[in-house]
């Protein structure tokens, strides 16, 4: 599309001015298109300058979420970007294209969501500018009880993302959630269609939302409490589209190794639940207490209950209190 080889030129050169005449003889196209192009960019947020006998500038300091801005990032290869300004929901929208047989690595990513959802059937707020969500497709050779691996790879994946873009320590709560001073700011959802004949997993859908900033207005009354954002006010260039790119080059090369001894390390160590009193939910039940004691490799929850059991806690909910 015309529209993204005008944004990729503008991009290698933030800051400097490059003319209409110059662009369009690059992309072999006609002025016209390229005043187009430029004009679309700039209604879908790009800040982009345009002075007469200069020609068009990206300004810098700019953190708009898009496909040719996140492709500019990325290490590995095997990954295809899909932006969509607005969205149902990644996960839902992907796993449609999972059943149509999209390959492995096809990844949509979003500025908001208008279902969002996240485990147990919640809703997960998805407002626009100041998040991502996204959602990667994945086709292992796994049986169904393996699939937890891959929810603790994109827990370290989303963990170190963040760490390498901000000057923070990201902890993990069992099984999937990303915390930050007592806040979440991450919450992850793996999806999975089983192929009933073999018994493995026909796909996997690694769904992930990171509050990058806090919205406009604050986050609604009923999270006001837990929720938290990973970034203050301070603009920071290509942020988002940064972020994303990190966590999807890091999924991909650790969904290829989730039995790394090293993955699992890292995922114990920032663990914040080991050693700690916490609440194991079950649905239609009331919260029992107990203690977080160790983590297995296969990452199930290994808690003793307050009679003195102890129990191996495979997948569920678990609440602790910071």
């Amino acid at each position: 599309m015309i529209r993204e080889e005008v944004l990729a030129a503008l991009s290698r050169a933030p800051g400097d001015f490059i003319s209409g005449g110059d662009l369009a003889a690059g992309l072999g196209v006609t002025r016209s298109a390229v005043w187009k192009a430029v004009s679309r960019l700039r209604q879908e947020g790009w800040p982009i300058e345009s002075v007469p006998r200069k020609g068009h500038r990206l300004n810098g300091g700019h953190d708009v979420l898009s496909a040719e801005g996140i492709r500019r990032f990325l290490t590995r290869p095997g990954l295809d970007v899909r932006f969509y300004p607005v969205i149902s929901s990644t996960n839902t929208v992907l796993k449609q294209l999972a059943l149509e047989d999209a390959p492995e690595g096809l990844a949509l990513v979003a500025g908001s969501q208008t279902a969002g959802r996240g485990r147990l059937g919640r809703s997960f707020y998805s407002p626009s500018g100041s998040g991502i969500y996204l959602s990667l497709l994945l086709r292992p050779s796994l049986k169904a009880s393996e699939a937890v691996r891959f929810t603790a790879c994109a827990a370290v994946a989303a963990a170190e993302a963040i760490e390498s873009l901000a000057d923070v320590r990201v902890g993990i709560k069992w099984v999937n959630d990303l915390f930050l001073g007592g806040r979440k700011v991450c919450g992850i959802l793996t999806e999975a269609g089983l192929d009933l004949e073999s018994g493995r997993l026909s796909y996997m859908i690694v769904g992930i939302g990171i509050n990058t900033r806090v919205p406009a207005g604050d986050f609604p009354e009923d999270i006001r409490d837990t929720a938290g954002a990973v970034f203050g006010d301070a603009p920071v260039p290509d942020l988002r589209n940064r972020l994303a790119a990190g966590v999807l080059d890091r999924l991909m090369a650790y969904s290829a190794r989730p039995d790394d001894p090293a993955l699992f390390e890292s995922y114990r160590r920032r663990s914040v639940v080991l050693g700690r009193p916490i609440r194991v939910l079950e649905p239609g039940k009331e919260p029992l207490p107990a203690e977080a004691l160790e983590l297995a490799p296969d990452y199930s929850l290994r808690v003793r209950m307050a009679d003195g059991s102890v129990r191996l806690l495979h997948s569920g909910e678990i609440s602790i209190r910071f």
